[in-house]
């Protein structure tokens, strides 16, 4: 069918959207893997070969810049050609980001191991961006269902990818390399796959049909209003950025703060695999919340999770296993409802001629926010402790609060 053949048949739009969300959704579980192979050791593998604890924040904080920099690039690149090429060399780049750390690792090269996490961040970027896809051709009432079903299915390949540590590690040992780079070497994997799959399947792009949609309906809809940024761009942004700069902050530092009183790595990757199933797996709840309750309560009710994730890690001992893992999980669940209650406003009200655009520069802005918390959260925990990194994330979290309620009540006047 050709783009136009969509807009008299609605059962063929409905057709492409499932086929749509069904590819999307097998890449994500490969892309899941990727992601969180990587975040586990990432801080471990910069201490390893820097030797100063106080640099250990700087891998998240590399590869969340990086990821700023492939956000606005995948969301250029989006707009211009689609979704699927867009997303494909993102993926492309998050592949031979993990490889050059791999390499890094094996030659002992910090130079290389910088510059290498930096393109790394292409693939969370890209993971991220995957989520948009998954909105582009769906009924505005069922937008935040089909954002929480493309998070949803990287908990599959979240959950596996921390868990795989160990033997990654003893795998790239068995070939003469650090055993801190198995897990890049799985991400390296991981991110080709879900690249090949997008590339190959993701046809007709949803984005293209989304806009040719709204341009064959454009003579028949109401004028938008001109001028300035949406309310509902700001206010979902907003959300977006104080959940990431804090969830970054929290879970880098934790692999950092278990090793330092003991904890093997299998302890760590448990605590860091439950935390990244929080940030996803609740997304088919969080989505319905986010349809029948609205954006901005789920918005509200994540800085309120992300201060009780704070709480806890705060004051658990340093242990307690189940105590860390329970601020952890509630770590990635506020971090959930930022996410997927912001993806919601922005995609309800960005222009969808601009939205990959706009959806890029807003990515790129929640990725300069975690790459902000990564390299001051080693900073931050070697000057106080883990404690005082927690409690305030926790209540920096809070702002999202009284900005969203304000952006929403400007949008209403």
């Amino acid at each position: 069918m050709t783009p136009t053949d969509y807009v008299a048949n609605p059962q063929a739009r409905l057709a492409l959207h499932q086929r749509t969300l069904s590819v999307v959704m097998a890449s994500q579980v490969f892309s899941g893997a990727g992601l969180a192979a990587g975040v586990t050791v990432g801080a471990l593998l910069a201490e390893q070969m820097l030797g100063a604890s106080a640099l250990s924040g700087l891998p998240a904080a590399l590869y969340t810049g990086g990821s700023a920099i492939a956000a606005f690039a995948v969301g250029r690149l989006s707009q211009r050609l689609g979704r699927r090429v867009g997303l494909a060399v993102g993926y492309a780049a998050g592949t031979l980001g993990g490889a050059g750390v791999v390499a890094a690792a094996g030659l002992d090269s910090v130079v290389l191991l910088l510059i290498s996490l930096l393109v790394y961040g292409a693939g969370t970027a890209t993971n991220l961006q995957a989520r948009y896809a998954g909105a582009d051709l769906s009924a505005p009432g069922r937008r935040g269902r089909a954002v929480s079903s493309v998070l949803v299915t990287t908990t599959v390949g979240a959950v596996i990818g921390p868990n795989l540590v160990a033997s990654t590690g003893r795998s790239a040992e068995y070939f003469g390399l650090p055993a801190l780079a198995g897990p890049f070497a799985l991400a390296a994997i991981a991110y080709a796959l879900a690249g090949a799959i997008l590339f190959l399947l993701l046809r007709p792009d949803p984005l293209l049909i989304s806009r040719t949609l709204h341009t064959e309906t454009a003579a028949t809809a109401p004028a938008s209003q001109a001028g300035g940024v949406p309310a509902g761009v700001i206010a979902g942004a907003a959300s977006m950025i104080l959940t990431q700069l804090v969830m970054v902050a929290v879970m880098t530092m934790t692999p950092v703060h278990m090793q330092a009183h003991g904890h093997d790595l299998a302890a760590t990757g448990l605590v860091i695999s439950l935390h990244i199933a929080a940030m996803y797996l609740p997304s088919l709840v969080t989505g319905i919340l986010v349809d029948r309750l609205g954006r901005v309560p789920v918005a509200v009710a994540s800085g309120v999770t992300l201060l009780a994730a704070g709480l806890v890690s705060a004051t658990a001992p340093d242990d307690s296993v189940p105590l860390l893992a329970l601020a952890l999980i509630l770590l990635g669940l506020g971090w959930n409802l930022g996410l997927v209650s912001g993806t919601a406003m922005i995609t309800d009200a960005a222009p969808v001629e601009t939205r990959a655009k706009i959806q890029g520069t807003v990515d790129l802005c929640i990725a300069l926010a975690g790459a902000t918390g990564g390299i001051a959260s080693g900073l931050v925990m070697t000057a106080t402790s883990y404690a005082a990194l927690s409690i305030t994330g926790g209540v920096l979290a809070l702002g999202v609060i009284p900005f969203v309620l304000s952006r929403t009540r400007r949008a209403a006047a």
